[in-house]
């Protein structure tokens, strides 16, 4: 979404959250908040499916750019096209000893692989077969606790879809003058110097609760640079009971 229109969003939507001044919530009709479906992935589907990044791999070594665009999907999209013809280096880690975090939906879920470093992958169903939606998300700090089968408050889900639209904002206005905030020294301040547009990657937020006051949230947002560079975003944020929301994974690609 191209920078020109935040002052008409500022004026449409009186943001919370984040750490945001608003108190008032309205949340526009592209980033409400995530739907809920009456059956899970289980864990026999989503280890099964995790084993693409093997697929991935292997496609990615052999530069079978082909293949890798057969393979991802959403803000992972990046990894095929153009990206893999013009790089010759483009091999991920290989990661292992996944923890599934599944949320009330049929058609995605997520996992935290913990070798060889900790980092999130969002996995995602089109036309009857998974493929790589984003990741590996490297993880900041320490992973956040999950209890498997939490249910989070529903309030947390309507804040859970404003957070691209947050993230944008904050990056498009230095200022502050839409009142929206992050924790200092949150990842997010690296990322707005140079900045010439901000949009919003097709797809909105994916979340799934970590617990009864707390969600993991996965958004994509597109950056152009005012040097002339494109850069896709990855981010995974914690948001908690009491209004607030931190970045706890980044990948730039």
């Amino acid at each position: 979404m191209p920078r020109r229109l935040l002052a008409i969003l500022g004026a449409l939507f009186v943001l919370a959250g984040c750490g945001t001044a608003g108190t008032g919530v309205t949340v526009p009709p592209e980033q409400a908040a995530p739907s809920i479906s009456a059956h899970r992935v289980d864990e026999a589907t989503a280890e099964q499916a995790f084993q693409l990044l093997d697929r991935l791999d292997k496609a990615l070594s052999q530069h079978d750019c082909a293949a890798v665009d057969d393979l991802v999907t959403w803000a992972a999209r990046t990894l095929g096209g153009r990206a893999c013809e013009a790089t010759r280096n483009g091999r991920p880690a290989r990661y292992g000893d996944p923890e599934f975090l599944l949320p009330d939906a049929d058609d995605w879920f997520a996992a935290l692989a913990r070798k060889p470093s900790p980092a999130y992958f969002v996995f995602v169903l089109e036309d009857n077969r998974w493929r790589l939606g984003a990741g590996p998300i490297p993880v900041i700090g320490r992973p956040p606790a999950h209890t498997p089968g939490a249910t989070a408050d529903p309030d947390l889900a309507v804040e859970a879809g404003l957070v691209p639209q947050r993230h944008l904002t904050f990056l498009t206005d230095p200022a502050g003058v839409q009142g929206v905030r992050f924790p200092a020294g949150d990842p997010l301040q690296g990322l707005r110097a140079g900045i010439a547009d901000v949009e919003f990657v097709d797809g909105g937020a994916r979340a799934v609760a970590l617990s009864s006051t707390q969600l993991l949230v996965f958004d994509a947002l597109r950056i152009r640079r005012t040097a002339g560079r494109t850069e896709t975003v990855e981010l995974a944020s914690v948001v908690t009971a009491g209004n607030r929301c931190a970045t706890v994974g980044l990948l730039r690609r």
